[in-house]
């Protein structure tokens, strides 16, 4: 059970505070949720307490584990299949587990290959995402502003 001020992970949206819990109805359905704000797009989520395991919703890292997650940026890019399609669903399982350090993975596989032979329209939006998702819990666990977040990662993937 996580309280209001916690700051959680969403997989798939990210990193984001959680302002309240209340009790909503919606279609015909009373439940309880907590509503999270995103730091990045200043968008609200509302996440049924009866689905947070199944969700995946989890603690952002500790600071002290930032660095780490920037390490992986500086990593060499792993085996990755030269089939589209599997490529792209290995990542996304990497984006839905939640794990900074696979979304990490993926931020820094699919710049790599960007620089070397360039992203279809599906993987650009993929990392474009993964990125996000990457910054806001950066965001959140050091205290850092977003434009400050995406130049440090740009400079590790560099």
């Amino acid at each position: 059970m996580y309280n209001v001020g916690d700051k959680v992970v969403y997989p798939m949206h990210g990193a984001g505070i959680i302002e309240a819990i209340e009790e909503r109805e919606v279609l015909g359905e009373k439940r309880q949720y907590y509503i999270m704000a995103m730091p990045i797009g200043d968008m609200r989520v509302m996440i049924p307490l009866d689905a947070v395991e199944e969700i995946g919703l989890r603690q952002v890292i500790a600071k002290e584990e930032a660095g780490d997650v920037m390490e992986v940026l500086k990593g060499q890019k792993t085996k990755m299949s030269s089939n589209w399609n599997r490529r792209y669903r290995a990542n996304m399982e990497k984006i839905k587990s939640g794990d900074v350090y696979l979304v990490a993975e993926v931020v820094r596989n699919l710049t790599i290959r960007d620089h070397e032979k360039g992203l279809s329209a599906g993987e650009r939006k993929m990392l474009d995402i993964a990125r996000q998702i990457l910054i806001s819990e950066l965001v959140l666990v050091t205290g850092a502003t977003e434009t400050e977040i995406e130049e440090l990662i740009s400079s590790y993937l560099a």
